[in-house]
């Protein structure tokens, strides 16, 4: 069941997809092991437990794991996992995805546990913390060495948004379809703009965001990921350009229609509309763990306050699309558009 560590304790082979027992799992809490054998660079870069007889005492130490918590299944430690799924197919995505990217996973999943207590504000602001961390680390650097830096590309055929208004409606459409509308630094100081100018204006009660092309937004544009310097000038214009912070203030007058895809970025975004309605084959995917990223474009903070942490979690560790259909079950989105 076990194999024998560097310290001479039993701890789960990193290759399998290893769920514990109750018995299993009160076995290796009696252990004491230390911090350092869970996470990165040790035998367990994660916890996968079946919920199902576990014993409910151990949800304090779980909750302090420094690497995420897989619980499968039903039990009174579900509250205490990072992640709680049904079967265990399910795990070995999951599985992979955080050995493949294991910092990035414990940053991930310990700023949700540490953001859930903090208002939008405070936790949008440890997200950018967080992002900066992982943004300078090994598994990021990895992936940036094995991808040739491509080039940004500006807008294709005009202005990144186009925006009307109708009466006291503001709405603004992404308007970059050649690139999918990712929302690279044009776009993003444009829409930072656009949504300033309802935040000034009184007169403005309801601002619509929709996108042109087949898709919402795949998201921000990988070619710009490692544009920065340093962590601290990351941050610096996280809190000076982040369009989140904007979309925030205009919650509830805000509505959000998807189309297509709505990736990274895209569904952050999207999430903090007080409505958010989608076609119905649309999707939503949070892929930035594949570059050992976490979101950054405020996902962890409007995500959860709409699925809760644990969905987010699945979301962002299995890398999974969720379709419509899914997202609508979950209060993801509101409503399903014709």
């Amino acid at each position: 069941m076990f194999s024998e560590d560097k310290h001479g304790c039993a701890s789960m082979p990193p290759t399998e997809s290893q769920v514990l027992s109750g018995r299993e799992l009160a076995a290796l809490w009696a252990r004491r092991l230390p911090a350092e054998d869970f996470g990165p660079e040790s035998d367990n870069p994660y916890v996968a437990l079946d919920l199902e007889g576990s014993d409910p005492g151990l949800g304090a130490w779980l909750e302090n794991l420094p690497c995420p918590v897989v619980g499968i299944g039903e039990g009174a430690l579900a509250p205490s996992c990072d992640v709680v799924i049904h079967d265990r197919k399910t795990l070995v995505g999951i599985a992979r995805n955080i050995a493949a990217s294991p910092i990035a996973a414990m940053v991930l999943v310990q700023h949700l546990r540490a953001s859930a207590g903090l208002s939008p504000s405070q936790a949008l602001t440890a997200e950018s913390f967080a992002y900066a961390t992982v943004q300078t680390g090994p598994e990021f650097r990895r992936w940036h060495l094995a991808h040739a830096s491509p080039v940004a590309h500006p807008t294709q055929g005009g202005t990144p948004l186009l925006i009307v208004r109708e009466g006291d409606v503001l709405r603004i459409t992404l308007n970059n379809p050649a690139r999918r509308n990712a929302i690279g630094v044009e776009m993003r100081d444009a829409l930072v703009e656009a949504l300033e100018l309802a935040l000034i204006d009184p007169s403005i009660k309801s601002v619509e965001i929709n996108a042109s092309g087949a898709c919402f937004s795949i998201g921000g544009d990988v070619a710009e990921f490692a544009q920065v310097s340093d962590p601290a000038t990351a941050h610096w214009i996280r809190t000076l350009r982040l369009p989140a912070r904007s979309v925030m203030q205009l919650a509830d007058r805000l509505w959000v229609r998807v189309n297509g895809a709505a990736i990274g970025a895209g569904v952050e975004i999207a999430c903090f509309a007080k409505r958010v309605t989608a076609t119905a084959d649309a999707w939503f995917q949070l892929p930035e763990l594949n570059y050992g990223l976490i979101p950054g474009a405020g996902g962890t903070v409007s995500l959860p306050r709409r699925i809760g942490r644990q969905r987010t979690a699945y979301m962002a560790l299995s890398m999974r699309r969720v379709p419509a259909s899914t997202a609508l079950r979950w209060g993801l989105v509101d409503a399903i558009e014709e």
